[in-house]
């Protein structure tokens, strides 16, 4: 038997493998049949010994691949091996901690053959529950203004989430936390803003320019200064220029993720953008918005209005 987890959320995806080594566990209670294997430093056939030898204590194994999307070598042996795979009473877990390459064979292969979790990002709604739900296990009351300044603070982040909820509660243990407790403890999540750049970036690939102004208005509404906010998006651009660069000289999707030398969770979402632009386009564009920036700064158009009509033009 084969799963496959994954996804954004690692906090949650993690939270499932836990889940399903501990109920191994409570049958298997050796534990000596659980085997981690970390792709980046095993091969395929490290992998196929473990499960061709037989458990002393006749076993069911419980094998959890890591990495297995850095290394194409691997996903091949696997695939070539896969309905052997599948018609075993072992359990293998294909566990990956940050979103795959959706593209790959490898990918298109589990969703086909294994049984896949996929854990996205949870939306405000789901978000605000999941934390009431944690503030509860700590035995801590808090005011609706002062979750929603957390969450707006912290946003999808749940391992920050965790540990500032489990701060919130030690600091105010015997009544509510306040507005002015997130203040004092919480520091905003700079990569959430990226995240929501992100998603403004991924409209324009996908031509949807209404929503991209839509997702532009909305920073500006909150309080966002626009040249910060070109300055995000100029930075931006530019990760994409490098990972275009090393995509175009046909590196694979591991290299590339660690020679572009940018924090994992903006090198994988820039791979995946990539596939949207040509390079031509992509250098055009970084152009267009060094040319907004000279026009801003020099007072020849208003901030807001030079955002909207870049939006616009790209």
């Amino acid at each position: 038997m084969i799963y496959f987890i994954y996804g954004e959320d690692s906090y949650r995806s993690k939270r499932k493998l836990e889940e399903i080594i501990l109920g191994y566990k409570k049958v298997h209670k050796s534990g000596l049949s659980l085997i981690y294997i970390n792709v980046d430093n095993k091969d395929f056939k490290d992998f196929y010994s473990e499960l061709k030898i037989t458990s002393m204590f006749a076993e069911n194994k419980l094998i959890v691949l890591k990495n297995v999307f850095s290394d194409a070598k691997f996903q091949e042996d696997f695939l070539e091996n896969i309905k052997n795979l599948e018609d075993i009473k072992d359990i293998v877990v294909v566990y990956e901690d940050c979103p795959p390459d959706q593209r790959t064979k490898f990918f298109k292969a589990m969703q086909k053959h294994a049984k896949c979790q996929e854990f996205d990002y949870l939306q405000p709604a789901a978000l605000k529950k999941w934390a009431i739900q944690e503030l509860e296990k700590n035995k801590a009351k808090i005011n609706a203004d002062a979750l929603d300044m957390l969450i707006e603070f912290v946003r999808s982040d749940l391992w920050q989430m965790t540990n500032e909820i489990n701060k919130l509660s030690s600091y105010r243990k015997d009544s509510a936390i306040k507005k002015e407790d997130v203040e004092l403890l919480v520091k905003p999540n700079i990569e959430n803003d990226e995240k929501l750049i992100f998603k403004t970036i991924d409209a324009i690939a996908s031509k949807d320019k209404k929503l991209a102004l839509s997702l532009l208005h909305k920073h500006l509404d909150d309080g966002e200064n626009p040249l910060r906010l070109l300055s995000m998006i100029a930075y931006q651009f530019r990760n994409l220029l490098i990972i275009k660069e090393l995509q175009d000289m046909q590196k694979p999707y591991g290299i590339i993720m660690k020679k572009s030398g940018l924090h994992p969770f903006v090198a994988q979402k820039s791979y995946y953008l990539c596939s949207q632009f040509s390079m031509p386009k992509l250098k055009k564009i970084y152009h267009k918005i060094f040319q907004v920036d000279s026009d801003i700064k020099t007072g020849k158009i208003e901030p807001e209005l030079a955002l909207d009509l870049l939006l616009a033009e790209i």
